[in-house]
C-alpha cells in the first residue's frame, strides 16, 4: 500500500475520533509514571519524560502493533538504578542503552521474536514480583518525605543490608506532610476505580492533582513540602534551551566490559517485557490483530538507540499504558503517537505545573504498581499450581531481591529447568498392570518422544519390576526412541531371565534394525 494511503488511513476522521481521546488518557497515565520511574531509577526526571516522548513518537511509528504503548518501564528500574551506581556516570550508562538498542535490532533481524517462549512462566512471574518488592522497598523513603538519596546513592542498591539500613534512616526523618499526601494518594489509587461515572478519569492523574493541591494547602504550615521533595524538571523558555538539556553517551567507554554486561541485561529484559506486553495487548485487542514480534524488537531497538543517544532511559512496551489505550477506545498506533506529542508539549508549555508535583504522590503510584506486581493473589495462584511452579517462582524472587536481576533470573532459570527436566523424565511411558490367570502382565507403552533425558527413569522402572512377571514394552506410538534408551531396553531383555521375567518388545527396534537407516549405514 502506498505511503500516502497509509498516512491518510491513520489520519482519517473515523480513526482520529477514537485515537485522539485515547491518546489524552494514555498521556495522563504516562506523565506520572514517566516521572515516577525516573525517580525510582535514580535518573534525572527529565530523562523519564524524554523516554516517554521517544516511546510515543518514534517506537509507535516503526512498530507493527496498533495498540501497544512504549515508554520507561517499572520492570527496568532495578537494572537502571544498579547500573548507574556501578558505572558511576549517567553518560556511560547511556552508552549501554545505545548498545542494548543495537542488540535488540540484531535480535529482530535474526527472527528472535519467540525468545519469550523459552523462559519458564514461573521465572518471569518471579522476576516481576521481585521487581515489585524492590519498588516498594525503594519508594518507602520517598513516601515518608526522605529524599536525600533520590538521585541514585548506592545505599539503595538491592542488597538486604543496604536497603533496610536506608529504610531505617528514612523512617527516622519522616515528613508528615509527605506521609499525608502518600496515604491519600494510595487511597485514591485503590478506591477511585470503584467510583462509578468518574472512574473513566485515570486514577494516577487524580493523584497528581491531589498532590499539587495539598502542596499548595500545606505551604507555610508545619506540613509544608520542602523543595527537595518536589519534582524538578528543567524549565525551558525556547527550543534551543530544550535541546541543550540532551545528554550524549560517553563512547570512550565502548571497551568497558561492565558497559556490555549492562547492555545485554537491558536488551534481554527489555525484549522479554516488550514481547510479553505485546502478547497481552493482542489478547485484549477488540479487533484481534496479531502484532509482528520481530518487527517489535527492531522498533524497541531503534527506540532505545534514540533514547540512549539523547539522554533518555531504556524503554519497553508497557502493559499499563497499553491497556489504558485499549480501554479508552484507541484504534490505531496514532493514539500512542499523539500521547508522545502531548508529553513533549507538557514539558515545553507547563514545566511549572510539573515541578509542583510532590515526589510522595509519585512514590504512592509506584508503591501501588509494586503491589500489583507482587500481590497476595499472585503468590496464592503460584502455590496452587504446584511446587514445580512455586519453587522456581520463590527462588527467583529471593535471588533477585538479594543479588541483582540478571543473577536472580539466571538462578531462577536453573531451578525452573531442573523441574522441567524432572517432569520430562517422569513421563516417558504409560504403565499398566493386568492379570491373565496367575500371571501378572505389565504393559509399558512408550510415549511419542523418548529422549536421553528419560533414560534414568526407564532404567529405574525396568530394574525394579517384580520378579516372575510378563513384561510388554510397546513402542508403537513412538516416533523417536533415543539410542541410549534402546540400549537400556535391550540389555534389560537379555538379562531379565535371571529374575524369571519374560520380556516382549513391540515395535522397539535398535537403530540398525530400521531398514532405511540400515541401508544408509551398510551401503557400499
Amino acid at each position: 500500500m502506498p505511503a500516502s494511503k497509509i498516512f491518510a488511513r491513520y489520519l482519517s476522521p473515523k480513526n482520529l475520533k477514537k485515537d485522539l481521546p485515547a491518546s489524552l488518557v494514555v498521556f495522563l497515565v504516562a506523565l506520572p509514571l514517566c516521572l515516577g520511574i525516573a525517580l525510582a531509577s535514580g535518573a534525572p526526571l527529565f530523562a523519564g519524560l524524554l523516554t516517554g516522548i521517544i516511546g510515543g513518537i518514534i517506537v509507535s511509528t516503526v512498530s507493527g502493533s496498533q495498540l501497544s504503548v512504549s515508554g520507561p518501564a517499572a520492570g527496568l528500574t532495578v537494572i537502571v538504578f544498579t547500573a548507574i551506581a556501578q558505572l558511576q556516570s549517567f553518560d556511560i550508562f547511556l552508552l549501554a542503552v545505545v548498545l542494548a538498542g543495537i542488540i535488540q535490532i540484531i535480535l529482530g533481524l535474526v527472527k528472535a521474536g519467540t525468545i519469550a517462549s523459552y523462559f519458564p512462566s514461573s521465572v518471569i512471574e518471579g522476576m516481576l514480583a521481585a521487581i515489585g518488592i524492590i519498588l516498594i522497598l525503594k519508594q518507602l523513603p520517598h513516601a515518608v518525605g526522605y529524599d536525600n538519596d533520590f538521585e541514585g546513592n548506592e545505599s539503595f542498591v538491592a542488597g538486604a543490608n543496604n536497603t533496610f539500613s536506608a529504610l531505617s534512616e528514612a523512617l527516622s526523618r519522616i515528613s508528615y506532610g509527605a506521609v499525608i499526601i502518600s496515604l491519600i494518594s494510595l487511597a485514591v489509587l485503590i478506591y477511585w476505580p470503584k467510583v462509578k461515572k468518574v472512574n473513566s478519569i485515570p486514577a494516577p492523574l487524580i493523584v497528581v492533582i491531589v498532590g499539587i493541591v495539598l502542596n499548595i494547602v500545606f505551604s507555610g504550615t508545619s506540613l509544608s513540602i520542602q523543595a527537595e521533595h518536589l519534582v524538578r524538571v528543567p524549565v525551558v523558555e525556547s527550543f534551543g534551551q530544550f535541546t541543550s538539556l540532551f545528554v550524549t553517551p560517553d563512547f570512550s567507554q565502548i571497551t568497558n566490559p561492565l558497559v556490555w554486561t549492562v547492555a545485554f541485561t537491558i536488551a534481554i529484559v527489555a525484549s522479554l517485557e516488550s514481547l510479553l506486553s505485546l502478547e497481552a495487548v493482542d489478547k485484549i485487542d477488540p479487533y484481534k490483530r496479531v502484532s509482528p514480534t520481530n518487527r517489535e524488537l527492531i522498533a524497541q531497538g531503534i527506540g532505545n538507540m534514540a533514547s540512549g543517544l539523547i539522554g533518555g532511559l531504556p524503554l519497553t512496551a508497557v502493559i499499563v499504558r497499553s491497556s489504558a489505550n485499549v480501554n479508552s477506545g484507541g484504534k490505531t498506533k496514532m493514539s500512542s503517537f499523539f500521547h508522545g506529542i502531548w508529553l513533549l508539549a507538557s514539558l515545553l508549555l507547563i514545566p511549572g505545573i510539573i515541578n509542583s508535583i510532590p515526589l510522595s504522590c509519585l512514590a504512592a503510584v509506584l508503591l501501588f504498581t509494586g503491589y500489583k506486581l507482587a500481590n497476595v493473589h499472585l503468590f496464592k495462584k503460584m502455590w496452587k499450581e504446584g511446587k514445580s511452579q512455586f519453587i522456581p517462582f520463590i527462588v527467583t524472587i529471593v535471588a533477585v531481591v538479594f543479588t541483582d536481576l540478571l543473577k536472580g533470573v539466571a538462578i531462577g532459570m536453573v531451578i525452573g529447568i531442573f523441574y522441567i527436566l524432572r517432569n520430562n523424565m517422569r513421563n516417558p511411558y504409560f504403565y499398566t498392570i493386568s492379570r491373565e490367570g496367575d500371571k501378572k502382565i505389565i504393559h509399558i507403552k512408550l510415549s511419542e518422544e523418548v529422549s536421553f533425558l528419560n533414560k534414568a527413569a526407564i532404567s529405574y522402572t525396568l530394574n525394579n519390576l517384580p520378579k516372575e512377571s510378563d513384561v510388554i514394552i510397546d513402542g508403537t506410538n513412538s516416533r523417536y526412541i533415543d539410542p541410549d534408551v534402546l540400549e537400556v531396553i535391550h540389555n534389560f531383555k537379555h538379562s531379565a531371565y535371571s529374575k524369571a521375567i519374560i520380556v516382549r518388545l513391540i515395535n522397539v527396534k535398535k537403530q540398525y534394525d530400521i531398514p532405511q537407516l540400515k541401508d544408509l549405514i551398510f551401503k557400499p
